[in-house]
């Protein structure tokens, strides 16, 4: 059992270990290699057919691992992948986060509904933590409101909803890499360092004095848009399109939430400055500025717009 499969081979089982139904054949890829093959799944190499229109997009060829076991799902968006040049492997269930870095994969699209229950919201927190430049899509069915916030809270990039077309994934997948593309041309500038803040894009981390904040994905990624407009108020729904991707609901507060959070790591380990600064009915504006009296430090302990809100609309919502 190496690391490419037989032609024609089927994908025999899913991550219980029953048949699929309607199995999916593959090919051989001499390209394309992992140890996830070993986990059940299927190649494509490059197709020769006509180029796809998107061959022309900035981000040329693309490789994307699929966990999904919708044979016709797969093969439908299969067909459209070879005709774009890139290249893609479907697998029947989850693989380890080392598995996944062995195949230098731009993007991971993933069905939840594929993995067990209970590995389901662990798999996919632990794969968007460990890999942080990886474009993470679930595309899945039969989603609600909460799920789909709660993934996108744990660091999915994207959420899909089945039935979907696979230009819309294809396009969503180009838009969610290009985002990582620019974050990595942008760690490769060096750390940004404000007050005693250290912002290290490069490991999607921030430092105090050496010490790690362990901030999630999504906090990253609010603090290092915050100083990226260091000194200008940023309207929350700003905030929301920039870190979020995409446009932020009526009566969503997950930027208030992220903002406390945030707040409450920066301080715990840097109590003699404040950092973000709350623009009541706006948004935020980002400036460090050294606290030198006991006021100063009231003034930055005291509760933002998510803690004025009442208990049950300004907590998380649960999962997230």
């Amino acid at each position: 059992m190496g690391g490419t499969f037989a032609r024609g081979a089927p994908l025999a089982v899913n991550i219980r270990g029953r048949p699929c139904e309607n199995p999916v054949t593959v090919r051989s890829d001499t390209q394309f290699t992992a140890r996830a093959a070993l986990r059940s799944g299927s190649v494509r190499p490059t197709s020769t057919t006509a180029p796809h229109t998107l061959m022309s997009s900035p981000n040329g060829n693309l490789r994307v691992a699929i966990i999904d076991r919708d044979s016709a799902f797969l093969t439908v968006l299969g067909k459209r992948l070879d005709a774009a040049g890139w290249q893609h492997r479907a697998l029947g269930g989850a693989v380890p986060a080392e598995e996944l870095v062995a195949m230098k994969i731009n993007a991971l699209l993933v069905d939840l509904t594929v993995l067990p229950a209970e590995d389901a919201w662990p798999f996919l927190e632990r794969v968007c933590g460990l890999m942080p430049g990886l474009g993470v899509i679930v595309c899945t069915t039969d989603s609600t409101v909460a799920q789909r916030v709660r993934g996108l809270r744990l660091g999915a990039d994207d959420w899909i909803s089945k039935p979907c077309h696979p230009e819309e994934v294809m396009a969503r997948v180009e838009a969610v890499v290009r985002r990582r593309r620019r974050a990595s041309g942008e760690a490769e500038r060096g750390p940004l360092v404000v007050g005693e803040l250290e912002i290290r894009p490069d490991q999607f981390q921030a430092f105090i004095a050496g010490r790690s904040l362990d901030l999630t994905r999504r906090e990253f990624e609010l603090v290092k848009t915050l100083s990226e407009s260091e000194g200008t108020v940023i309207e929350r729904g700003e905030i929301y399109r920039r870190v979020w991707g995409y446009a932020m609901a009526h009566g969503d507060r997950s930027v208030d939430v992220f903002v406390r959070k945030l707040r409450s790591k920066i301080q715990k380990q840097s109590p003699g400055w404040n950092y973000i600064h709350t623009h009541f009915g706006i948004g935020y504006r980002f400036q460090p500025e050294a606290l030198t009296g006991e006021a100063d430090l009231q003034a930055a302990e005291a509760p933002g717009v998510a803690e004025e809100l009442p208990a049950e609309t300004a907590k998380t919502p649960a999962g997230a």
